[in-house]
């Protein structure tokens, strides 16, 4: 049961901060350009590759004295939050080039639409907040499989969502609720590891 809420914890989290993130509009534009299937595989392996190393580095922050992991995780979630919620006070509603037209001519194959995601998203996603958050959540948590399954999880459903839905009708999401939703519980996060920072 202890993995299952770490999971669904992981995941909530995941998918709440990545909905208003770069990577979204990425794969978004990629699916008016491509098909969907190709884009959302090779976004949701770049992401996978992702969450094991965030993963990775979170369980190498568990080798720290409890006092030092609980103020260092405490300082990142607290970052994390102030960063969602100053972002939400100066985003805007336009996501970024999302309404670009399908390319004409012969279709690219399945594994070059890809390859083409997957690239994009790797190299966009290093030291992104969904990143940091993982990493958190693995040095916050003593199950890292938990951890990994539910970030990688909320990461796939966003790119599903990105590349099914569209930009248009991604347009009518109030994606600074999103991001002000998120930053809350990124601050309720990191004031609880504060406080046990300050117990131990």
């Amino acid at each position: 049961m202890h993995a299952l809420v770490v999971a669904a914890t992981a995941f909530g989290i995941t998918f709440l901060a990545e909905l208003p993130d770069k990577s979204l509009f990425a794969s978004l534009v990629l699916s008016t350009r491509y098909r969907p299937l190709p884009v959302w595989a090779g976004a949701a392996a770049g992401f996978t590759v992702h969450v094991a190393i965030a993963v990775t580095a979170g369980q190498l922050l568990t080798l720290l004295p409890h006092r030092v992991l609980s103020s260092l995780v405490a300082f990142l979630f607290l970052a994390g939050s102030a960063y969602l919620l100053i972002s939400s006070l100066r985003s805007g509603r336009d996501p970024q080039g999302a309404d670009a037209a399908r390319q004409g001519g012969r279709p690219p194959s399945f594994s070059r639409i890809a390859a083409t995601a997957f690239g994009i998203i790797f190299l966009s996603e290093w030291g992104d907040i969904t990143q940091v958050t993982t990493a958190n959540l693995a040095a916050r948590y003593a199950d890292p499989v938990a951890v990994g399954v539910g970030a990688a999880l909320g990461l796939w459903a966003v790119t599903a969502v990105a590349v099914s839905i569209g930009a248009k009708s991604l347009s009518l999401i109030p994606m600074t609720w999103v991001q002000r939703i998120t930053g809350c519980i990124l601050l309720a996060f990191g004031l609880f590891s504060a406080v046990q920072a300050i117990k131990a």
